[in-house]
């Protein structure tokens, strides 16, 4: 059976009902752009996926890459679909018109390689990485360096990639001993070993250009003493042509129970004379910069996760529409016809559940990206600055909520279908596996939720939160006015004093007491801030659900409409109720997990 990937109509409520995005037409940099070319860009996107990467989805999870001790082996269809996405102009997106890109604004982008991710996966992977390495060397990088790597990945010629991770230091990036020395001549020379380098090595394209994380001879210690290099798989000369391999080398793959398109790699560099790098900005700031890459990729995580779990959705309700089993138990006559299992309420509890956690997922992925935009094209200076204080506080329940709720949603997925969910005949069992990789990439929900409560949350006086608040009670002083949403402004009302509650003893606890003890329970405080965010953004979408109520509309997005209104419900419901009970624990700070004895295991 073929699902559709994604709903269209909830796309274009995203886009033009939730946020605004026809009206980013109106800045300098999008004034080339209409809704009607925004379209078009969806459009391609859609069909790209629909011939390229659907077809062969199946055949990508079960024939993973290899490697034959001197070359990176892979199935010839995924160079073909990465070519189609390269050759489309759907692998820069974002990036400037005299860059080869469509310059769309970021959430047009997101909604565009919205197919794509849903339908391909980590093989649309290797191009999305490309394009964050890109971003952060025309960010940090020199005008030549800009022309002479930047350009090349902008066209499809080189791919990219973030080398960060080492086998004695995975997220303790302070640990790290990856070194770099200058050479006679003035070279920089790169020797360490790097781990789960997601893309780093393969054959789609002439050269591929790692962004590694080093320390110089005598830098400090700890994370101070971090600088960032561009090492080329292959050195390039001045007039841009591929030369001789550098001295980084293939050590082998790892094979994941999901994202088997992209290869993962374990990467050798400076097994002879040292792989030669040139240095991105000033020595000893790499980490600053490599955040301008870790941030966007920490978004295209949740992002990848709130689509994968919305097209295991859209392939579960589908099904569940035109699959029959089983009778009512108000029916007495065993001789009636089966009915639709989506008639079974127990059925249409997992699908609401799957709607409420991913389209409320994507719609905060979607903020997201809105507002790393208006970092830098919103009109005033301070919206701006405002910009920027919200998403980098946002960034962390951006990564972790959707990572987290995304494989609950494809979970549901697989229980919607019964036996046929966990076969491979079905596709819902590979989105599981795929997205369940996601709570890990990027930063674990571990070290996000010590970063949001130990780091975002007291940063700066608490800008970040104070202002995060604001727009949350903006968004209930609206929906207040209006009669069928007041209970639940009232409620989501409710839901901040808990959270203000428990975020006033949590702070003070770290102060006063044992900060290892204060932050044992750090990952359900995230979970209980994720949940409010959410409900805010169901509220938002409950507003506009109801505006659409208002004007009359027609059959189907009446429908439309009062499904998103009891999405809306049942989050509230089901799933906002739970934080009282997880705020007592916190509150109280609770020490179970914390006082348990490794010797008592």
């Amino acid at each position: 059976m073929v699902a559709p990937i994604l709903n269209e109509r909830d796309l274009d409520f995203m886009l033009y009902e939730l946020f605004d995005a026809e009206g980013l037409t109106q800045r300098e940099r999008y004034s080339d752009h209409t809704r009607e070319t925004f379209a078009a860009a969806m459009e391609t996107s859609k069909t790209v996926a629909e011939k390229y990467l659907i077809p062969i989805r199946q055949k990508v999870d079960t024939n993973q890459p290899t490697f034959d001790g001197e070359r990176v082996q892979m199935i010839p269809e995924i160079k073909v679909a990465v070519d189609a996405v390269i050759a489309s102009g759907l692998g820069s997106t974002t990036a400037d018109f005299d860059m080869g890109g469509m310059q769309l604004p970021g959430i047009v982008s997101s909604a565009v390689g919205a197919y794509l991710s849903a339908a391909g996966g980590t093989v649309i992977g290797y191009t999305g990485l490309t394009s964050a390495n890109a971003s952060l060397v025309e960010a940090h990088g020199t005008k030549d360096q800009i022309e002479k790597w930047v350009v090349p990945m902008r066209s499809g010629r080189f791919a990219g990639t973030m080398a960060m991770t080492e086998p004695g230091a995975g997220s303790g990036l302070a640990d790290l001993t990856t070194s770099a020395e200058k050479d006679e001549k003035g070279e920089y020379r790169i020797r360490g070993n790097k781990i789960f380098i997601s893309g780093g090595d393969h054959e789609l394209n002439e050269n591929i250009v790692h962004l590694v994380l080093a320390r110089l001879r005598g830098a400090p210690k700890g994370i101070k003493g971090i600088s960032l290099f561009l090492v080329p798989k292959f050195l390039v000369d001045d007039e841009g042509v591929v030369g001789e391999r550098n001295d980084v080398t293939l050590a082998g793959l790892f094979h994941k129970m999901g994202g088997r398109g992209q290869t993962s790699c374990a990467l050798n560099f400076g097994e002879k004379d040292g792989a030669i790098g040139y240095l991105v900005g000033e020595e000893n700031k790499g980490l600053t910069y490599m955040f301008h890459m870790m941030n966007e990729a920490r978004i295209m995580v949740g992002t990848g996760a709130a689509l994968t779990a919305l097209t295991g959705f859209q392939y579960s309700l589908d099904y569940a529409k035109e699959r029959p089993q089983g009778r009512l138990p108000s029916s007495k006559d065993p001789m009636s016809p089966p009915v639709n299992i989506i008639k079974h309420a127990d059925i249409r509890r997992m699908l609401l559940a799957q709607k409420a956690y991913s389209e409320g997922a994507y719609a905060l992925c979607l903020l997201g990206t809105q507002l790393a935009d208006d970092e830098h094209t919103a009109p005033t200076e301070k919206e701006r600055q405002d910009a920027h204080t919200l998403l980098d506080f946002l960034t962390p329940i951006i990564k972790t909520w959707p990572s987290e709720y995304g494989p609950k949603s494809n979970s549901l997925a697989i229980q919607v279908l019964g036996g046929h969910g966990y076969i491979n005949e079905h596709p819902v069992e590979m989105f599981y596996r795929d997205n369940r990789l996601n709570p890990i990439h990027e930063g674990t929900t571990g070290i996000q939720s010590m970063d949001l409560l130990a780091r975002k949350v007291p940063m700066k006086n608490m800008a970040g939160y104070h202002a995060l608040l604001e727009e949350m009670e903006k968004t209930i002083a609206e929906a207040s006015s209006t009669e069928s949403l007041s209970i639940y402004a009232k409620e989501l009302s409710d839901a901040i004093v808990i959270l203000k509650n428990t975020t006033q003893c949590l702070l003070a606890a770290m102060l006063e007491k044992n900060i290892d003890m204060a932050l044992s329970n750090s990952v359900k405080y995230l979970e209980l801030f994720g949940n409010v965010v959410i409900a805010w953004l169901w509220l938002k979408q409950g507003i506009a659900a109801d505006k659409g109520l208002a004007n009359s509309p027609h059959e189907a997005d009446e429908k439309f409409y009062r499904g998103k209104l009891q999405a809306m419900q049942y989050f509230f419901r089901f799933e906002l109720s739970e934080i009282d009970a997880w705020s007592k624990l916190l509150i109280n700070l609770d020490s179970t997990c914390f006082d348990m004895d490794p010797d008592w295991f």
